[in-house]
């Protein structure tokens, strides 16, 4: 697949507009970067734009978390059952979604991003804890909510800040 200059240039655009969202708000990565890379950039294949998203999302995310690694703001213990459990989830949503047709797929993308819009927009039933750690009550949460969202991130391409963050 060549990429005209103009798309070269689009896809640039596109990227900083990625890289700028997840540095600010730790989240936008693949639910704009997929919509951009198809509609935008004109990537042809929705599974296509979804592997693709994927690198970029993942180096952005990379550069994100060092910053809040140095800032002391990464709980490790919880993040590593989250991460370990997100990325079986992933393997396997990644396999369920390469089975559905393209247009599908970007149909029920188009639904998950208004459902996660409006789950962003209530007010938490709960206020987290400052001081949480890893526990066996909390163990099943973690493991579960790391699967659901991998599962997903898998399916769709997404997964940072629009799923991770209010899981």
């Amino acid at each position: 697949m060549v990429f005209s200059a103009t798309q070269s240039v689009l896809g640039l655009a596109s990227g900083m507009l990625v890289g700028f969202s997840l540095g600010l708000v730790g989240g936008g990565g693949s639910i704009l970067a997929v919509p951009l890379m198809v509609y935008v950039v004109g990537v042809p294949q929705p599974h296509v734009a979804i592997g693709t998203s994927a690198i970029a999302v993942a180096a952005n995310a990379a550069i994100n978390l060092s910053n809040h690694a140095r800032g002391g703001t990464v709980i490790w213990s919880c993040a590593l059952v989250f991460a370990l459990s997100g990325m079986f989830g992933a393997f396997g949503g990644s396999i369920l979604g390469k089975m559905l047709d393209g247009q599908k797929l970007l149909a029920l993308f188009s639904i998950v991003m208004l459902v996660i819009a409006g789950l962003m927009l209530k007010t938490r039933a709960r206020v987290g804890l400052t001081d949480v750690k890893i526990s066996m009550s909390n163990m099943p949460a973690i493991i579960g909510l790391g699967l659901a969202t991998g599962t997903m991130s898998g399916f769709f391409g997404i997964g940072g800040g629009f799923l991770i963050v209010p899981a």
